[in-house]
């Protein structure tokens, strides 16, 4: 309308995205991206993680100020610098980029046809949501099963996660957004970007029961089947990155209950707390190598589950020898109490009883 796009879409080089989660999360569908060719991006959107903005591991993007990369598309140079360097104009002449200034608010004001906004009913006691139950895309939520106010045993490794394990590596978005109204399909997404401590692969662990390699959802789902509690372990600044529900939300639909690592992504360690599940950390870091693949684990004194005091692991290795790990976490008693009662959402829907 204002034709700011037009001034933009001039240059070659330049891609404009919708100022919305897609670049966040990965939602490009970049033509030619599977041909997975070696090059460089410079955009103002704030992930910059390997296959993140196109799926090609070969991209190298960098992060740059709004400023900045304007500068670079309308040089097509990545070395250019806009304080220093000079562009030819169409006479020839040698010009510099004047320091750029913009409108506060549009002079037009915000075009908005649709905000999407539906006010509520005055009285919803009557409204029933109704979902198709061979829906592909939507599904109910079923509540998560509070805990039996028992120490856990003999839980099972899912997977031990090693080096960078963001968000999109747990839950992956792209063409799996299609299903995060439904969770349980949503779920076969769960970690299966994670890079294996044991191997070195992504979407291939050992299932303990069978002995067999798997993919990590289809293992998780066996364990779930025959009772068995999971965990996962992963590496520093586990689930860094988008803040997405889902990447918590799965592992506790799939049977993980306790998630430990060298240490958290605050806001991911949040998420892990409000499904009701075990956001746990090292005491000692050395003691992530400890962990086999085939270990056995036992939450000895998770009955005295209390705030500012640690949690004890028993770690039992397939010949039989034990270790004994320390784990600190960050709970408080409201947060304790949504571990207790299964999930942050099923202690407030007990409340408002």
């Amino acid at each position: 309308r204002d034709g700011l796009m037009d001034s933009f879409m001039k240059f070659e080089t330049t891609k404009i995205f919708t100022n919305a989660c897609g670049p966040c999360i990965g939602q490009w569908d970049r033509e030619g991206a599977n041909k997975q060719e070696k090059n460089t991006i410079v955009h103002s959107f704030n992930r910059n993680f390997a296959k993140r903005a196109d799926g090609n591991p070969n991209t190298h993007a960098f992060v740059g100020s709004p400023e900045i990369v304007a500068a670079i598309a309308i040089s097509g140079r990545l070395d250019f610098n806009p304080i220093t360097d000079s562009l030819t104009n169409e006479n020839g002449e040698e010009v510099k980029l004047a320091e750029p200034f913009g409108m506060e608010l549009p002079s037009q004001g915000f075009a908005v046809e649709d905000n999407g906004y539906q006010a509520p009913a005055e009285d919803g006691s009557e409204i029933k949501i109704v979902v198709n139950p061979e829906s592909s895309r939507l599904q109910l939520l079923t509540p998560f099963t509070p805990w039996n106010g028992k120490n856990i045993m003999g839980a099972k490794l899912l997977i031990k996660a090693v080096g960078k394990c963001t968000t999109d590596h747990i839950s992956m978005a792209g063409p799996w957004l299609r299903y995060r109204g439904h969770l349980d399909n949503i779920s076969n997404n769960c970690l299966i970007g994670a890079v294996n401590a044991f191997g070195g692969n992504t979407n291939a662990v050992v299932n303990q029961l069978d002995g067999n390699t798997d993919k990590v959802p289809n293992v998780a789902r066996g364990y779930k089947v025959a009772g068995i509690t999971s965990i996962v372990v992963g590496d520093h600044n586990y689930g860094e990155g988008s803040s997405r529900e889902h990447a918590a939300m799965e592992p506790r639909h799939l049977g993980v209950m306790a998630v430990i690592v060298k240490s958290f992504a605050r806001i991911h360690e949040t998420n892990l707390k409000k499904q009701g599940m075990l956001g746990l950390t090292f005491v000692n870091e050395s003691d992530y190598d400890l962990i086999k693949e085939d270990d056995t684990f036992n939450f000895i004194d998770l009955d005295a589950f209390e705030e500012g005091e640690q949690l004890t692991l028993e770690t039992v290795h397939n010949n039989g020898t034990t270790d004994t790990i320390m784990l600190n976490h960050t709970y408080n008693q409201t947060q304790i109490d949504w571990f207790k009662a299964g999930s942050a959402l099923n202690l407030i829907r007990k409340q408002n009883a």
